[in-house]
């Protein structure tokens, strides 16, 4: 089983549409996929489930202690399941603070999950939603939009995934790939693809994907991009980047 945790603590930057997409690219490869949404926001539960409220979340899973199952979402898309978010996760953060082990609860809770990949949707930040993301990781797949600055913020969110491998006993856990979103013919998107490269070789994917309306619009609409405009090329570039993740475990 891989467990695979889109983080960046900058928002904006597609790491949610990310997350949502490689799901359903997996799934339609045939693997069995449980998409964890640890974002208060709660983005991929609404791609996902539409405005369907959930009985039990997140924020059930790991502040009140329901089991596994009981949190668990079979959606109607075969193989796909999901642990949705609520903005009651917003407050989780002290509770697991307090909490003996509480970082690494979600890791101890997923323990007999039985799926080909964990998807782990971060929220866009260093706090202890996304530490419970890591250390239940095996690995980390970073979103990077094209901006100024864009690889800067990216040494935090090293810095922390390093004391993860140190301090909470995960010392296999690595940066899978970095990739970059929201993609398009500009000299800083140019210039921030060859940082990539330059700091992270072998790491940086070669799918970017582009700035698409089609992307846009699907996760307006409650949809995946590879289920809403299948033939776009935001589809594709989604359909390549899960290509290369599937390769990278061989």
């Amino acid at each position: 089983m891989r467990a695979i945790a889109f983080a960046n603590q900058k928002s904006g930057v597609a790491k949610t549409t990310s997350a949502v997409n490689v799901a359903a690219g997996l799934v339609q490869r045939g693997y069995s996929v449980l998409l964890c949404d640890l974002d208060p926001q709660a983005n991929a539960t609404y791609v996902t489930l539409g405005s369907e409220q959930p009985t039990y979340t997140m924020y059930d899973l790991l502040v009140r202690d329901r089991l596994l199952n009981a949190v668990i979402i079979e959606t109607d898309t075969p193989r796909l399941s999901i642990i949705p978010s609520s903005i009651d996760l917003s407050g989780a953060e002290i509770t697991l603070m307090s909490q003996p082990g509480g970082q690494t609860l979600l890791r101890t809770k997923l323990r007999l999950a039985a799926y080909d990949y964990i998807i782990l949707d971060a929220p866009p930040s260093l706090g202890m939603l996304t530490l419970n993301c890591l250390s239940a990781a095996t690995e980390v797949l970073i979103p990077v939009a094209p901006e100024g600055y864009a690889l800067k913020g990216l040494s935090q969110l090293e810095e922390l995934i390093a004391k993860v491998r140190e301090r909470l006993d995960r010392p296999g856990l690595q940066i899978g790939g970095v990739f970059v979103t929201l993609s398009d013919d500009t000299k800083v998107c140019r210039e921030v693809t060859k940082g990539i490269k330059n700091c992270y070789g072998t790491a940086a994917f070669n799918t970017a994907i582009p700035c698409s309306e089609h992307i846009q619009e699907a996760h307006r609409y409650g949809k995946s991009v590879l289920t809403y405009a299948p033939e776009s090329t935001g589809a594709k570039a989604y359909i390549q980047l899960v290509n290369e993740i599937i390769a990278r475990n061989n």
